[in-house]
């Protein structure tokens, strides 16, 4: 049960093949032929059978042949009968290799395989290759080098040019997938085959669309938390999109929310072809980048500051030598040398001049990454510079790039730099941006960490009287607010607004105005109006009765006269801000198509079509992500010390955002929202006009159905006592627990750990301790038991140490309709219950998934383990697969 659901796919011991008569090539497709060449051109490691569907023989000759995995290349007409066949001989996986199947004949397909329980990859794809088992499914071209990268593409085309491309380039794959458009084993499964994949160290994805967001990102999550994932996208839209009804709406596409999910997943995006082949060989490469300071070493002037120019232009930093290690690294190098910025280490560096730079950089704590650069010089020999970095290699403990320019002259050196597996560029600046997007990864993996609840820690929000108020709204038919609603809505979550109250005449305006004091602001109500200015239906600092009563009579007929069939409730009036150096900020939400909601930020104002200034981020936020989004705004600059203004109150712009945060998780009904603008200076924030647009909310009986991310399940922690006086608390695992969980392990006496893991292992490896803490809480739960306890530490003061005592967890299976448990108690807890009281809600929070199993395997000789399992209702049954090991299952009907 340890294995994953594909490992019949991409891992199978045996392999029946459909593609026709061999004997006759004729009678077979093109991609028949090929796929047989492919198969046969090396030894593959398995089993390989090759079956014909005409062929005669009896039901008891079919019964005699077994395999994991059935690939079928045949005419459209004959795929179905093929993969009746598959299920027959009970294989898992099935590959359809073909062209033009619609996608009716393909989802039939779909549901053939469904019934017999195969996994079925295709059809109209070009397959899949495995070279560390010799093993060529595919018409993508000759079998790909063995090696740590894996590539998943949803181009054909793209997946052959990439294989042609690494055969030149010395890299190499563990996996290279190639998904057509109608394939039911989609990108999402095989991100998650290929994040639990020991021989894939770093993944490639060319995606040209998803279909389910949810199940998209939570593959991709885990994915990005085990290995760097790098992902280039095509079908990138204009950003423009005139039917929407809000500024925030107007200037975001779909490729900026794409962005923006990609970064909350912890992975990498680079934006064409040649950039995907840089990311390609700096991940080949063993070395993981920490951080974004890369230090240039150089024999040329001109090409390092090239170099050193795109670092700045693409927001990295120039690594530096501190001035100890300059004057350590002096004596070594030519008097020619310079090394204040760049490392430039002169037109007569050899070979030993450019190992000392690289030596030095490589033991440097405020380096990162190094990037070599050498332009050819008269008798310098490139070759040897070569030779000299690849042996050093090894030694060098951090990302190290290379740029030898030219062409004629350099040839071998890039072969031996190849070879190596050190990434070597033709020009400084793709060598700087291959640098750039892998050190990405580790700025995008703070945010994949974050797990933020759906409400945040501030006073609590009246959410049933919001949802009141959007009921109000939509049994009226309407689907925009007014700004009356919009600011009522906003009220409800805390969220501080100018105070506005709406006259329906002229002399209602003028004592409105003098009651709340003037200069206040005018501006017209109504629901049809998206953007006031454009209908002159704002007016700003009226200074007495008479100009208030006068500029309401002008902005209705203004607003008749300009868009005359618009609903008119009247004109609202509010007092000014008296934020005299306040700055206009933005807060928005889009939804998008698939990736739901998403929260923006950028400048606000009348023009902030004009200025596209727009960061965004996918809900939920905590502060950490609230304050990276505004840091990624670009009037993020104007909110410190400006132009004798004190700094502005940043804080408050965050806690706004935590409150849309929470109006986006609790009500599913938003659509657009404007809040703009927000007036911001050193006192704090204040949103002075607000525009939202609603719309009914599909049903679900999920919680934050609507929401790409599941936020943190902050609402299910419970208190209980213990059986021997004293509480503790079981609550949802969260990336925080990591080091609590490792002493746990650590604690464990060696056979509570190994009827656990079933392994010798004295903790958890960094990767495993990373993918149990965090975790895609639609796809699995893990709760832990928490107790606290008071002791004195060495001053004789009194202190808190809370520890985890047991942890049970479960995995939802491939069918999504059942899952698989674990269960472990600390040795000094057992006997106190706390067993069954995590066994029993881990399956409430099953049930509450609607899964309707739970199954798991113990070791036979776990009698404790087993005696718990049958107290609680499991079913005990032998394992026909391992004898060692009992089957327990549960039905979790709901109650």
């Amino acid at each position: 049960m340890d294995k994953h659901f594909l490992t019949s796919l991409f891992s199978p011991g045996s392999i029946a093949v459909f593609a026709g008569q061999a004997s006759d090539p004729e009678s077979q497709t093109p991609q028949a032929r090929a796929l047989h060449r492919a198969l046969t051109t090396q030894q593959y490691a398995g089993k390989l059978v090759f079956l014909d569907t005409h062929a005669s023989g009896t039901l008891a000759d079919l019964a005699s042949v077994h395999a994991d995995l059935a690939i079928i290349a045949l005419p459209p007409s004959e795929v179905a009968a093929a993969l009746e066949l598959a299920g027959r001989i009970k294989c898992r996986s099935a590959l359809v290799i073909s062209s033009g199947i619609d996608a009716a004949q393909a989802a039939e397909l779909h549901k053939m395989a469904s019934r017999d329980g195969i996994y079925l990859l295709g059809p109209n794809c070009l397959g899949f290759q495995r070279p560390h088992l010799q093993l060529n499914a595919s018409v993508a071209g000759p079998l790909g080098t063995p090696g740590p990268l894996a590539l998943v593409s949803q181009s054909g085309a793209l997946t052959s040019s990439i294989l042609d491309w690494a055969r030149k380039n010395a890299v190499g794959f563990s996996t290279v997938v190639s998904l057509g458009p109608n394939t039911a084993v989609d990108m999402a499964q095989v991100l998650d085959y290929l994040a639990s994949d020991a021989k894939t160290h770093s993944i490639v994805v060319y995606l040209e669309g998803i279909t389910n967001a949810r199940r998209f990102m939570s593959a991709l999550r885990a994915a990005a938390n085990a290995k760097p994932v790098v992902v280039l996208k095509a079908g990138r839209k204009p950003a423009s999109n005139h039917a929407a009804l809000t500024h925030s709406g107007a200037i975001v596409g779909s490729d900026e929310v794409f962005d923006a999910a990609l970064r909350r997943a912890g992975a990498v995006r680079v934006r064409s072809f040649v950039q995907l082949f840089s990311a390609a060989k700096c991940l080949a490469s063993r070395y993981k980048p920490v951080g974004r300071r890369l230090a240039i070493i150089t024999n040329g002037g001109g090409p390092g500051v090239l170099a050193a120019d795109w670092v700045s232009e693409i927001n990295l930093e120039l690594g530096r030598l501190s001035p100890q290690a300059i004057e350590a690294l002096k004596p070594a190098l030519s008097p020619l040398a310079t090394l204040s910025d760049l490392v430039d280490v002169s037109e007569e560096a050899g070979p030993e001049h450019y190992r000392a730079a690289i030596e030095a950089a490589s033991q440097a704590s405020q380096i990162d990454g190094i990037l070599v650069i050498y332009s050819p010089k008269v008798d310098m020999d490139g070759d040897a510079i070569a030779s000299a970095i690849a042996g050093f290699n090894r030694q060098v403990n951090k990302p190290l790039l290379t740029c030898w320019m030219g062409d004629a002259s350099v040839g071998d050196a890039r072969k031996i730099l190849n070879d190596a597996a050190i990434p070597t560029f033709r020009t400084p600046e793709a060598a700087v941006g291959a640098f750039g997007n892998i050190a990405s990864f580790y700025q995008n993996q703070l945010l994949l960490q974050q797990t933020p609840p759906p409400l945040s820690e501030l006073s609590r929000p009246d959410v049933e009287g919001a949802r009141l108020l959007i009921e109000s709204v939509l049994a009226e038919r309407r689907k925009v607010l007014t700004e009356m609603e919009s600011k009522a809505l906003l009220a409800a979550f805390h969220i501080p607004v100018t105070k506005t109250i709406l006259a329906r005449s002229p002399n209602e305006a003028m004592m409105i105005a003098t009651q709340l004091g003037f200069p206040v602001a005018l501006k017209i109500d109504s629901p049809d109006v998206s953007h006031k200015s454009d209908v002159q239906g704002v007016a700003l600092n009226v200074m007495n009765a008479m100009g208030v009563r006068d500029v309401y009579l002008e902005m209705i007929q203004n607003v008749k006269r300009l868009q005359p069939d618009a609903k008119i409730n009247g004109v609202t009036v509010q007092n000014m801000s008296n934020q005299t150096r306040g700055r206009e900020v933005c807060v928005g939400l889009v939804t998008d198509d698939p990736f739901g909601p998403v929260i923006t930020f950028g400048a606000g104002g009348t023009m902030i079509e004009l200025i596209n200034d727009r960061a965004m981020e996918l809900p939920p936020l905590n502060q950490f992500l609230a304050r990276r989004l505004i840091e990624r705004s670009r009037v993020a600059d104007t909110l410190g010390a400006w132009r004798g203004a004190r700094a502005a109150d940043v804080e408050s712009l965050e806690q706004i955002l935590l409150r849309v945060s929470e109006m986006v998780c609790e009500l599913p009904q938003l659509r657009e929202m404007d809040i703009n603008p927000i007036i911001v200076d050193e006192s704090g924030a204040l949103a002075v006009d607000a525009r939202i647009i609603i719309d009914n909310a599909a049903p679900s009986v999920r919680h934050y159905n609507h929401l790409a991310i599941l936020p943190y399940p902050s609402q299910h922690e419970q208190v209980f006592p213990m059986a021997g006086g004293g509480e503790y608390v079981v609550r949802p695992i969260h990336p925080d627990d990591a080091l609590m969980l490792q002493a746990f392990v650590r604690g464990l006496s060696p056979e509570s750990r190994y009827f656990r893991f079933v392994s010798s292992m004295q903790e958890l490896p960094a990767t495993m301790l990373s993918r149990f803490t965090l975790i895609d809480y639609d796809r699995e739960m893990a709760l832990v038991a928490l107790h606290a306890s008071t002791s004195l530490d060495e001053h004789g003061q009194s202190q808190q140490t809370t520890r985890v005592v047991g942890v049970s967890r479960y995995i939802t299976n491939p069918d999504r309709a059942s899952c698989e448990f674990s269960l472990v108690v600390a040795d000094d807890f057992k006997g106190q219950g706390l067993g069954s009281r995590l066994m029993l809600s881990i399956m409430d929070f099953a049930r509450e998934k609607g899964l309707t199993e739970i199954e798991g395997l113990v070791l036979a000789n776990n009698a404790n383990m087993l005696k718990l399992m049958r107290g609680l209702g499991f079913q005990v049954k032998a394992f026909p697969e391992d004898p060692d090991f009992k089957l327990v299952t549960h039905q979790l009907q709901l109650s």
